[in-house]
């Protein structure tokens, strides 16, 4: 699987959208409306982004990278399952010298999935970043 560097914050929004729909079922119609408008403009420029592409050549897989922590991982529905999300949070731990991520408390599926890779739950907020009533892990390796 080859990992590269993305700036199309539209094809990655609807892998967002895709993967979101999927598995963020605790959000309301309206707050993923609000999210869908913001990742794209507010989220994505302060991120680095690299994409994994399916055998068809589109994106499938992404990954959004501060200095600090992985911000967002998101597989399209498709593609769970595949190793992508694996090989992405890989590269961001030995590439990147990632350590952190935060997960939302209802995504126990994200949850398990970093579990499962060494991170351990070291805190909690109980709103996300926005202030909305969608409580938030934050792990670490």
């Amino acid at each position: 699987m080859k990992i590269e560097r993305s700036y199309d914050y539209d094809v990655l929004t609807m892998v967002w959208l895709a993967s979101v729909k999927v598995t963020h079922d605790f959000l309301s119609e309206e707050d993923t409306e609000f999210y869908h408008g913001k990742i794209p403009r507010d989220y994505m420029p302060h991120l680095e982004l690299y994409a994994i592409k399916n055998e068809n050549g589109n994106p499938c897989a992404f990954i959004g990278l501060s200095t600090e922590m992985i911000e967002m991982l998101f597989v399209h529905p498709d593609a769970i399952g595949k190793g992508y999300g694996r090989t992405l949070l890989q590269f961001a731990i030995k590439n990147k010298g990632l350590r952190k991520v935060d997960v939302n408390e209802q995504n126990q599926r994200a949850l398990k999935f970093y579990q499962k890779h060494g991170f351990s739950i070291t805190g909690r907020d109980n709103t996300d970043s926005e202030g909305k009533p969608y409580p938030i892990l934050h792990l670490a390796l």
